[in-house]
């Protein structure tokens, strides 16, 4: 019998805010458990595995980033929509490091198909559509923005930027004016 109160869902919130906490690949289902006091055997009635649970976290991550993205980019076009999807990854990592940490989980092909990261890369083309560019450019720039935020963001938290001046929200706007730069001005093949 499930112990009362415990649903998969109430679980996966608990694991997201466990990896903020302790970090993502500190998440297990022991830990979970300890978390509810029970004993693991309880959880397994509502999540398969450790591996099950941070699967659940990643796609509760990129559901939450998906929504935030969605609600920033709401009547902004060019270098404002660029900057307002650029800004909601920062900052959802900054907020949430655990839970960026598992939106960057490798997904198997068919739960990735079903999952918000494909509304992640239809709002990445959105911003695009505003710079003009086409395919394979267009495609190659998802991965340019793609490859430099989660880099900034990684190297950020990680304190590779504390070190040094200027502070590193003026380097942030300053990379965002380069990649607006450089999009207004792709390169030709």
């Amino acid at each position: 019998m499930a112990r009362a109160g415990l649903t998969a869902e109430r679980l996966t919130r608990a694991g997201a805010e466990l990896a903020d906490e302790v970090g993502f690949d500190q998440v297990t289902v022991s830990a979970l458990a300890r978390r509810f006091d029970v004993k693991v055997a309880s959880l397994y009635s509502h999540v398969k595995s450790s591996q099950d649970l941070k699967t659940r976290i990643a796609l509760l991550a990129l559901d939450e980033m998906a929504d935030r993205v969605a609600a920033a980019l709401a009547g902004r076009a060019g270098k404002d929509a660029l900057a307002a999807f650029a800004n909601v990854y920062r900052d959802y990592a900054h907020e949430h490091p655990g839970r960026y940490a598992a939106a960057q989980l490798r997904l198997d092909p068919e739960t990735a198909a079903a999952s918000a990261g494909v509304r992640h890369a239809q709002m990445t083309r959105a911003v695009l559509r505003g710079y003009a560019l086409t395919e394979p450019d267009q495609t190659h720039a998802v991965r340019l923005l793609g490859s430099v935020f989660h880099g900034y963001i990684s190297l950020e938290m990680g304190g590779g930027f504390s070190h040094s001046a200027p502070d590193t929200q003026v380097t942030w706007s300053r990379t965002l004016d380069a990649l607006d730069a450089l999009l207004r001005n792709w390169p030709e093949s």
